[in-house]
């Protein structure tokens, strides 16, 4: 042993630096790209394509967040990465209308050794647009009685989700998104790729809950949606989905799926159909003058302009989005989920059931059994999807 005070010592502290750099070389000589992102912050790294990724589907998961939603989408990355994506490594793509904290980065690369792409929203994908009446809106805010009613960036979220998120630059050469949010958790270990799953069936949407939206905050949509069909009746799919938004009389029954959670080929929000829509529900104003959702706008998208086969429940991916979550049946006693699934009371809840019955109806017409039987819940809570 050397001690402070003898030769050995001095030559060893002399050399010190030399030897810490020499180790620290090696270190990184010898590790990865993703390796190399922890001990140096800012490498620049490109953009994910095609040729640099030797993943079987262009994909990302992506999620719209803020920086003081970092603990929160700790918590949901943590469940993303234990049940999936460590096994896979697809990419995280993170926007935001002002720039990330080093904090915020930090705090999620930390998570995982998968590629993180972070990126800013332009003006125009994040503003009220210059044809709506401030006056009135600012009306509508001071009178609203329905969640998030007095919130304009609120509103800009949802126009965002419905029309600009597909369209950002980070995502231009991917084929498909897995869209997560913060606080959420999943139940299931997913030992298979949902990403090549939809590429291989033909896939166009993917959900797991389904739910009544407030009707107070989308009073004139499905006016509005008809009358863009109407005037655009080439978009409407042969095989469509309308049954599972209408009640009897043919008025909007509410139900939509809840798009915290929705995985989704992406050719789809690039469709002409589906770009024609967003914009003629941009010009009619609903998302200011009423409160319009990107949930049953995406919602009623697929039901309208995808046939249903290309609609795809995932029930066997256990999910929970604050106030309401989707389990497995037997998951309390058995299998790779763990969540009780006599508290899920979403699986047999009116828009869920109606949209397996509706579903099984088109693809097989002769059947004389609806795809569920059982009890139905009419009476479900109305809580804010997004």
């Amino acid at each position: 042993m050397a001690f402070p005070g003898s030769r050995y010592a001095r030559l060893i502290w002399r050399h010190l630096p030399i030897l810490l750099a020499g180790v620290l070389g090696g270190y990184i000589v010898g590790t990865n790209k993703t390796e190399i992102r922890r001990v140096i912050q800012d490498v620049d790294y490109p953009q994910l394509n095609s040729t640099e990724s030797t993943l079987p589907v262009r994909a990302a998961i992506v999620a719209l967040v803020r920086n003081s939603d970092l603990f929160g989408l700790r918590l949901a990355m943590r469940q993303i990465e234990d049940r999936f994506n460590s096994r896979y490594n697809y990419p995280y793509i993170f926007v935001n209308d002002v720039p990330f904290t080093e904090e915020f980065k930090q705090g999620v690369s930390d998570l995982t050794k998968a590629h993180i792409e972070f990126g800013t929203l332009d003006h125009d994908s994040w503003k009220v647009p210059e044809w709506i009446d401030q006056e009135r809106y600012d009306q509508v805010k001071r009178t609203a009685k329905y969640p998030h009613g007095e919130k304009d960036s609120y509103r800009k979220m949802c126009r965002f989700q419905s029309g600009y998120l597909h369209r950002h630059p980070l995502l231009s050469d991917l084929e498909y998104y897995w869209r997560i949010e913060p606080d959420v958790e999943y139940f299931c270990d997913i030992d298979y790729d949902p990403f090549m799953f939809m590429k291989q069936n033909g896939l166009k949407y993917g959900w797991n809950i389904a739910m009544p939206e407030f009707m107070d905050t989308i009073r004139t949509l499905w006016n509005t949606t008809q009358q863009f069909i109407a005037e655009n009746p080439k978009h409407l799919a042969k095989h469509n989905l309308k049954e599972w938004l209408v009640d009897d009389s043919g008025d909007y029954n509410g139900c939509h799926f809840w798009s915290n959670f929705e995985i989704v080929d992406l050719s789809f929000y690039r469709s002409p159909a589906y770009q024609a829509y967003f914009d003629y529900l941009d010009r009619a104003g609903g998302f200011f003058y009423e409160r319009w959702g990107d949930a049953p706008v995406h919602s009623i998208a697929a039901a309208l302009f995808l046939n249903a086969s290309q609609v795809h429940y995932f029930d066997d991916i256990g999910y929970f989005h604050p106030q309401v979550y989707t389990c497995p049946a037997g998951s309390k006693q058995r299998g790779r989920c763990v969540c009780d699934a006599d508290q899920s009371i979403v699986q047999n809840g009116f828009c869920n059931v109606r949209f397996r019955n509706t579903k099984h109806q088109i693809l097989y017409p002769d059947s004389p059994t609806a795809a569920y039987t059982g009890p139905v819940l009419h009476a479900l809570p109305q809580v804010a999807s997004e």
